[in-house]
């Protein structure tokens, strides 16, 4: 049977199409490839990026570097991916803070959602609502009756505007009708020193950083900001259990710029699926307090949408605005 001549080239086209994919994805990578960090070094992100870098490197035969650029709450390292060439060899590291960036900043030279590929999601952090040993409440279901008695008179200390942390404090004022002032720091270590110095009585913060001072006495865990108890920390009730609804955890993975090749998106999802089934991998995640998270590009950017809404409802609510 003789197919009509368009036909016949369509079909032809798209048999060649198809060895050229594999062509793009078995070559990829051929040289050195960027993953930018949007938080300085030596910090929770940069520490799990470095590690799933490490194991894309030993897998694909090419390094993968890492290169910090922090500032303006990571929008300064997105906007040099979003302007990368779309090949594959610029990553940006992304985490809860893109999300809330979307909503959190006046004006910004790209749309996170329209301008960046989801490659692959590595993990969920808690965080955890910590009070200074010689407060009152001892449950958050005494802690919300507490505020809600003194209203406008409790410090809320966070790692800083629009941070994780922060945003977890602002949902349980949203959601549970409390009146608490936030006092920003630079990083979760100076909020909670001042914590347990007993200059501030609460603080959230990133569970892997407050785990010490919790262990220790020095700060009291009144619940992790999840909505329901984790593993590793079973003893500490979740803010889930008092507030139906409530859940505020901070996830991370990593993005190319958009239009990157859907083969070469596909072969780093695959590499960093296989990674955080390591044990080795998911053994030091899981030191570093994360939860190894993987997921398709497709679940991963619905994540990412779902976030983006999420965090916009609270960040209108609390009233943030930040400057481009």
């Amino acid at each position: 049977m003789r197919l009509p001549r368009r036909q016949f080239l369509r079909l032809a086209a798209a048999a060649a199409a198809l060895p050229l994919a594999a062509r793009i994805a078995s070559a990829y990578p051929a040289r050195p490839v960027r993953i930018i960090v949007t938080t300085a070094a030596g910090g929770a992100p940069d520490i799990t990026a470095r590690l799933i870098a490490q194991w894309l490197s030993e897998r694909l035969g090419q390094q993968f570097l890492i290169e910090n650029r922090p500032g303006a709450g990571g929008t300064i390292g997105t906007e040099a991916v979003v302007k990368a060439p779309p090949d594959g060899y610029t990553l940006l590291n992304v985490g809860a803070s893109s999300a809330i960036n979307a909503t959190l900043y006046e004006k910004l030279s790209f749309n996170f959602i329209r301008d960046i590929a989801p490659v692959a999601s590595i993990q969920r952090v808690a965080g955890v609502m910590v009070v200074n040993p010689a407060f009152p409440p001892r449950t958050v279901s005494e802690f919300i009756a507490y505020a809600k008695a003194n209203p406008g008179t409790i410090n809320m200390a966070s790692p800083g505007i629009g941070s994780g942390p922060h945003m977890a404090g602002e949902l349980l004022k949203m959601m549970a009708g409390l009146d608490l002032i936030h006092v920003p720091y630079r990083g979760d270590a100076p909020a909670l020193s001042d914590l347990v110095a007993g200059h501030v009585p609460l603080c959230f913060a990133g569970l892997p950083a407050a785990i010490e001072q919790i262990r220790s006495g020095r700060a009291r865990a009144l619940a992790v900001t999840t909505a329901a108890r984790l593993p590793a920390a079973s003893d500490v009730p979740a803010l889930g259990e008092f507030v139906p609804g409530y859940e505020a955890s901070f996830w991370g993975g990593f993005c190319a710029p958009q239009a990157t090749p859907a083969e070469i998106v596909d072969k780093l999802n695959r590499e960093i699926n296989a990674g955080l089934a390591d044990p080795k991998i998911a053994a030091r995640l899981t030191d570093l307090g994360a939860t190894p998270f993987a997921s398709s590009p497709e679940a991963f950017g619905k994540l990412i949408a779902e976030e983006t809404g999420k965090w916009g409802k609270v960040v209108r609510f609390a009233g943030l605005r930040q400057p481009d």
